[in-house]
């Protein structure tokens, strides 16, 4: 399995774990929180992202991965965890 995707002139690990590094510390800069802080299993909403931020996310998403995300994204996947699995798979098919 090839844990990197080339998005531009750029290569991204996209590898679980570094997917969810990167995801940890895009919701904790939202947050204004530290990624240590953050409960990976927690509910976003319930973190307090709101909807923009949860907008603005999906943008990072697709600039970081070279996806193309639902504007849903983080509703439809309301975890850290659970985005981290959504993206993997993605990435991977």
């Amino acid at each position: 399995m090839n844990d990197t995707t080339t998005v531009g002139t750029t290569t991204v690990d996209t590898s679980p774990q570094a997917i969810r590094a990167w995801l940890t510390d895009r919701v904790a800069y939202y947050l204004e929180r530290s990624p240590a802080d953050l409960d990976e299993g927690a509910q976003l909403a319930e973190m307090g992202l709101d909807s923009v931020f949860a907008l603005t996310l999906c943008g990072d998403v697709e600039d970081r991965f070279g996806l193309v995300v639902e504007p849903t994204m983080a509703w439809d996947h309301p975890t850290i965890d659970a985005i981290t699995a959504y993206l993997a798979a993605e990435l991977a098919g």
